[in-house]
């Protein structure tokens, strides 16, 4: 892992076609969100773009997808959004974006983050 990048999961750790929350450094009060699809990750904070400062989406652990698995939900808004683009399709929201998090994926599988992306979930939480 280089210099400024977190580990924080690796890709196996995700299903396909599943998404789940990791903590960027352990106390960290805000998620990113990782989502499988296609065979490709995913990264966003977990912080619906409704309210300043972002709402975490998921009602329980890593229940961040709607029903049948075709988009993030926020299911505090009843949002929906783009798992390729962070776009909201759908709600109080439609026209933002989550906040990307980008993925370097290593060799061995490992998924990190840059350093910074701490920083912003202890700010955003």
């Amino acid at each position: 892992m280089s210099a400024g990048q977190l580990r924080l999961c690796h890709r196996d750790d995700v299903p396909e076609g599943a998404a789940r929350g990791f903590l960027p450094l352990p106390g960290a009060p805000r998620n990113v969100i990782v989502v499988k699809r296609g065979g490709q990750l995913h990264g966003y904070m977990d912080a619906c773009p409704h309210y300043r400062g972002g709402t975490p989406m998921a009602w329980r652990r890593d229940a961040y997808l709607n029903g049948d698995g075709t988009h993030i939900a926020c299911h505090a808004h009843g949002a929906l959004f783009d798992i390729e683009t962070g776009a909201c399709v759908s709600g109080p929201c439609l026209g933002r974006n989550l906040t990307r998090v980008p993925l370097t994926e290593a060799e061995d599988g490992s998924i990190s983050v840059p350093a910074q992306v701490a920083g912003r979930a202890a700010r955003e939480g």
